[in-house]
């Protein structure tokens, strides 16, 4: 497992192994994207669009933050990375960080790697890093993919606030994967993680989407990770600082607490 002179063996390892799978995801979100975006000169402004969205119930327009979609960056917020990247993104990283410890474990892996005379501790890390990197990459092929059609699809969007947008993206998709790693480490079960890890990406969801109903409700915002990213319109304001540091402090939280357990309880049993 460990060859003399090569750094982060584990890392390099888990990457190699899914580099197909990292592959297929951003062929996914490439598609979406050139989907859902170029749309936009037929849907943004429009007074058929208009009409059609004062038919439907104001509560589901603020559930899905549709209220802005007159502009590019509000169409490209909630129809990419509010919804369909956000979900996709979600789905890809919390089954990354599922596998990471709970899905080795479950299936026998985890002891085998631990006899290789690698420490728990450095498991984690690495297991936590190649999670970083696939999401970094996805979300690169992202910021590429945004920057490209920005101008045909009349989003405008410029480089700066698109790289903003898109480091909170990804860091939104980082922190339900690391609550999945987390899991996986704690309860030793790939479906811990999964379940763990859905519930960060679900219940920011949810909670922001409650929020938006009403001023009474709108505590459960500072609740919700997803508006923490979302609430400062990054494509069209630049993001929040604050709101980058929380995410991804967070997800070191995770990845300590991820590290910390392993170390001291008994694997396989």
């Amino acid at each position: 497992m460990k060859t003399p002179g090569a750094a982060l063996p584990l890392m390099r390892r888990a990457l190699a192994d899914s580099w197909r799978s990292t592959l297929a995801w951003a062929v996914g979100l490439v598609a979406v994207m050139s989907l859902y975006l170029p749309l936009y000169p037929a849907i943004g402004g429009n007074a058929q669009m208009k009409q059609l969205l004062d038919s439907l119930p104001p509560e589901l327009i603020r559930a899905l933050n549709y209220d802005q979609i007159a502009t590019g960056a509000g169409y490209t917020q909630a129809t990419f990375f509010g919804l369909m990247g956000f979900l996709l993104m979600s789905i890809a990283s919390v089954a990354w960080g599922a596998a990471a410890i709970g899905g080795d474990e479950e299936a026998g892996l985890l002891e085998l790697t631990l006899a290789h005379g690698v420490s728990r501790v450095q498991v984690v890390l690495e297991r936590a890093a190649a999670l970083a990197v696939r999401v970094a990459v996805l979300s690169a092929v992202v910021l590429a993919t945004i920057v490209v059609l920005s101008g045909p699809s009349q989003l405008g969007v410029g480089p700066g606030h698109a790289a903003g947008g898109v480091l909170l993206f990804a860091g939104l998709a980082l922190l339900s994967g690391t609550a999945a790693l987390a899991a996986g480490a704690i309860g030793g079960r790939r479906f811990h993680g999964l379940a763990a890890g859905a519930a960060v990406a679900v219940a920011g969801y949810a909670f922001n989407a409650l929020g938006n109903q009403s001023s009474d409700l709108s505590w459960l915002h500072g609740l919700s990770p997803y508006h923490w990213a979302y609430g400062n319109a990054p494509l069209a304001n630049g993001p929040d600082w604050g709101a980058v540091a929380a995410i991804y402090g967070l997800s070191a939280v995770f990845t300590a607490a991820a590290a910390a357990v392993l170390a001291q309880r008994d694997v396989g049993a």
